[in-house]
């Protein structure tokens, strides 16, 4: 195992037993105070989030849809373009997404949530699923285009999302700006970590000495993006490990990439899409810097 692997399988050991064992204590590091009582967003899951103006389809697959959110007043408008999370599996979909597009418009941004085929659709996984996600995009800039504002849109990544939403702005020369939320932004490290039960290895369809070309084609890592990038964290996440992000950007930096990290104290890996919680105002301003 490398060293950032170590330091990866660590952290989450770490957040682990400081979880079952230290809750309302100090951190035996001399660290933060973990609080007890921080606000669980898994509920987002379930939550019914207000309905969107329209759904638009990009393609003939029941998955293959875009839920628009538009606000008040005369366009072109500014646009966020939402690709959930869910480890790339069918079973998630985009609904609880539907809570960040909503708050989001209520400021005056435009919001496409985007749907795709996973794994366990017919066509899902690598490279169905991106696809999906590149279409949906060409569909909105490209045949809505004035209804946008082309010039101040950014793409929005939740956990398997920041990997979709890395991937597309390193094909698309459009996408000046993208957010990943707690994003898978490392596969190779996904896979020696065995994230969510070998998730990754479902989505590209086998191991990297199985199929090296999907790995590479899909990695954000080892893609060249000239996109502006947002990697943003919660220091509390048990399904990411935020050094997932930091080491990200760390690469990222030596190439000369335009990465940064919000790192956002005692969040988890759903407080940084609800809008309910003390961690969404952070999101917030981090989306608002990317559409300026």
């Amino acid at each position: 195992m490398g060293i950032e692997a170590k330091n990866i399988a660590h952290e989450l050991a770490r957040t682990k037993h400081k979880r079952l064992n230290h809750r309302g204590t100090e951190d035996q590091r001399g660290g933060r105070i973990y609080n007890p009582s921080m606000s669980t967003s898994d509920d987002i899951l379930s939550v019914a989030a207000p309905k969107a103006d329209a759904r638009l389809t990009y393609g003939g697959d029941e998955n293959q849809f875009v839920d628009l959110r538009r606000p008040k007043g005369k366009g072109p408008h500014t646009l966020a373009i939402a690709i959930h999370g869910g480890f790339w599996r069918a079973k998630y979909d985009l609904k609880y997404a539907g809570h960040l597009c909503a708050a989001l418009t209520a400021k005056g941004i435009a919001t496409a949530n985007v749907e795709y085929r996973r794994v366990g659709n017919a066509g899902g996984g690598w490279p169905g699923t991106f696809a999906d996600v590149r279409a949906a995009y060409q569909l909105l800039l490209q045949k809505r285009g004035n209804e946008f504002d082309a010039r101040r849109v950014v793409v929005i990544g939740h956990s398997a999302g920041g990997q979709l939403g890395l991937c597309l702005a390193a094909r698309e020369t459009g996408v000046k700006a993208v957010i990943s939320l707690a994003g898978v932004v490392d596969l190779r490290r996904a896979y020696t970590l065995h994230l969510s039960n070998d998730a990754v290895v479902e989505f590209l369809g086998g191991t990297p000495e199985e199929v090296g070309d999907h790995y590479r084609e899909a990695d954000p890592m080892k893609l060249a993006i000239g996109a502006r990038q947002w990697l943003v964290h919660g220091t509390e996440d048990e399904i990411v490990p935020p050094a997932f992000s930091r080491e990200y950007v760390a690469a990222k930096r030596k190439v000369r990439e335009d990465a940064q990290l919000v790192e956002i104290a005692r969040a988890g890996h759903f407080e940084i899409v609800d809008p309910r919680s003390a961690a969404w105002k952070d999101v917030e301003r981090v989306v608002m810097e990317a559409v300026r």
